[in-house]
């Protein structure tokens, strides 16, 4: 709500209904590392909408749900080389492995599936710090160093270059990041290598893993128009607007390789991200009053709020509710904010 007060955080319980506790004007979430959690935190927020239908979701509950689990995201992916064959996108062969299981009957199934070592292991929860811890498979006797459910997926040499696409609305950036150097192809005795993603490809990251151990030519930079066609591909099947996707050049082929989806990212090195995000924001309220220009409920000025200078048009819009997932965009979002007024919670 706007009031004469400076901007207040208000802090909610997330085990009880949020109705009695609103109403908000925004809500700025961070996804748990739970599933189960996330799940009850979705029934308050969907409680919440239910109660209060002038209130705006950026991204449908249901789309951000799936790409927690990998096991979702990586049955879309899959699906990407045949709906954008034209342009050489793909996925690496992947495989679910839901439980424990005899470790021959699983080599059996690799093989059926054209996958090949080394592999990458990968949590099934897509979202949380457990979600970073990941291994790579170097043989059929390392297999028990699998810990169900996860993924595990080919591992395609790509000269340690990691391109990260970063999606808000219809607009999109492309931003390199360090990665896994290059592994021989096929089986051997070496050990499972067990590593964080977050210290191999943050912006700062410095490790071992990322050190190529042999010179290394440069490597096409992924096509505009193919990274342009994949997200608009993404956008229509996953439903949203504020997602990541991992992609790697095979040095072998050049083909633009898809190797992950995220929910909501980090938007690290994303020029003009803040602003990019007010006009989706602006751009869903239009919409939305366009197609229901009787909606009532807690209106106040977006401009007003959104605009370091305030707008000499204003608009009035319903109750916004703002669906994020990343703690940082609240101390963004504070920072850039910190003279306006403002009523807000996270949880």
């Amino acid at each position: 709500m706007i009031s004469d007060n400076a901007l207040v955080e208000v802090s909610i319980d997330l085990t009880q209904p949020l109705v009695p506790q609103g109403p908000f004007d925004i809500i700025v979430h961070k996804l748990s590392d739970v599933i189960v959690e996330f799940s009850l935190c979705v029934f308050h927020v969907q409680s919440y909408v239910s109660a209060h239908p002038s209130t705006i979701l950026l991204d449908p509950l249901p789309a951000m749900t799936q790409l927690l689990d990998r096991f979702a995201s990586y049955r879309i992916m899959s699906k990407l080389h045949n709906s954008l064959r034209d342009w050489r996108i793909c996925s690496p062969p992947y495989l679910e492995i839901h439980s424990a299981t005899d470790l021959t009957s699983i080599q059996q199934t690799l093989a059926a599936q054209n996958l090949s070592f080394p592999l990458i292991c990968k949590t099934r929860v897509a979202h949380g710090s457990l979600s970073h811890e990941m291994s790579l498979i170097f043989s059929v006797g390392s297999l028990a160093d699998i810990h169900p459910p996860c993924v595990l997926q080919s591992f395609v040499n790509h000269g340690a270059v990691l391109h990260k696409v970063f999606v808000v609305g219809d607009r999109h950036y492309c931003v390199e990041r360090p990665s896994l150097k290059n592994f021989p192809s096929g089986p051997c005795d070496r050990e499972t290598i067990f590593f964080n993603s977050h210290q191999v490809s943050k912006p700062e990251s410095s490790s071992d893993l990322t050190a190529l151990d042999e010179e290394m030519p440069c490597l096409p930079p992924p096509s505009f128009e193919a990274v342009a066609a994949l997200v608009r591909e993404l956008r229509a099947q996953l439903g949203m607007a504020l997602f990541g996707v991992d992609i790697i050049i095979n040095i072998h082929t050049h083909t633009l390789t898809v190797i992950d989806i995220n929910i909501f990212p980090g938007y690290e090195g994303v020029p003009q991200f803040f602003s990019s995000l007010l006009s989706h924001i602006k751009s869903v309220l239009d919409k939305h009053t366009s197609a229901e220009p009787q909606a009532t409920g807690s209106a106040y000025c977006l401009n007003c709020l959104l605009c370091p200078v305030c707008h000499p048009h204003h608009r009035h819009f319903p109750q916004l509710c703002l669906l994020v997932c990343r703690i940082n965009f609240v101390e963004t979002f504070l920072h850039f904010y910190r003279k306006r007024k403002l009523q807000y919670i996270h949880f």
